[in-house]
């Protein structure tokens, strides 16, 4: 039974008897740190242990979900402050300190990671489910974007999931942070950006201008002004991956050092938060000697 030594009160029993559970119990040699759950040695519980205790304290059904999912299918740069766990909505369990238990309405069998050790969601629903459980819309968007940009995921899994769970919360805004995060943000940049201009009263951009930089290498801005020689870069995603990071900052240190000034936004705030992009366009466009009503 490969559950590091933790086991449920029932299974202990059937494994070594009534008595012998008991004594052990009773004697200090074995551990109850649960309610009906057992750990089979005296000492410090690891992480791993506390995860099956969590599981099992939770009954029959539970699994390990949200946060706590992904990042045990490899999400990094997150680190749950409680362990995570769903159980079926017939269920009623309470949570405890370090442990949080939520109900599911929906949890079909393709939402199961198969034979996993301890029992938990795939990582698409655990995506989702840790979307829909963040303190706030930022923080939904980052796990999401995080997920693609480590190639942990692709889309139809995650659309899949979504199918499932109509009534998801933050259903909407995970679809578009996957979009973005996979093939919308240069779109977004020449819709969204051009609206904000003629909202806000400023001078429209340019679109994929392509500009030679130093090295000789042709690329495509995604919006200039080149009277102004402002440059803005609209970004699907979070770069997590040191290398990626390296590439965009090295472009961007290119355009810098050849005298343009360079705006960078993530493609949920051109989306969401236009007044804050507005008011950074205008400042550097100001800055760059554009006056309102000159042109």
């Amino acid at each position: 039974m490969r559950q590091d030594g933790v086991l449920s009160r029932q299974q202990a029993i059937d494994l070594a008897g009534r008595s012998v559970v008991r004594n052990r119990l009773a004697q200090g040699h074995w551990q109850r740190p649960a309610r009906g759950v057992v750990v089979t040695h005296s000492g410090p519980v690891t992480d791993r242990q506390r995860l099956w205790i969590a599981v099992l304290g939770a009954g029959e059904g539970a699994v390990c979900a949200g946060l706590t999912a992904a990042t045990l299918q490899g999400l990094r740069g997150y680190r749950p402050t409680a362990i995570e766990i769903l159980v079926p909505i017939s269920r009623q369990v309470a949570s405890s300190p370090g442990i949080v238990v939520r109900r599911a309405s929906t949890l079909p069998r393709e939402h199961l990671h198969r034979n996993a050790r301890p029992p938990r969601t795939t990582l698409a629903r655990g995506i989702v489910d840790a979307a829909a459980w963040a303190t706030c819309d930022d923080d939904a968007r980052a796990i999401v974007a995080a997920a693609f940009q480590q190639r942990l995921i692709v889309d139809f899994e995650l659309a899949a999931v979504l199918t499932a769970l109509p009534r998801s919360r933050r259903r909407s805004l995970v679809e578009e942070t996957a979009t973005l995060a996979t093939r919308g943000a240069h779109a977004i940049s020449e819709l969204a950006l051009v609206r904000i201009c003629r909202r806000f009263g400023l001078p429209a951009p340019d679109h994929q201008v392509r500009r030679i930089g130093a090295d000789g290498r042709s690329r495509y801005l995604d919006a200039y002004w080149q009277r102004w020689r402002l440059h803005v870069e609209v970004d699907g995603a979070w770069h997590l991956e040191v290398r990626s990071w390296w590439a965009d900052m090295r472009r961007q240190n290119a355009v810098w050092i050849a005298g343009v000034r360079v705006l960078r936004f993530p493609a949920w705030v051109v989306l969401h938060r236009p007044e804050e992009v507005a008011a950074q366009l205008r400042a550097a466009l100001l800055a760059a000697g554009w006056r309102p009503g000159a042109d």
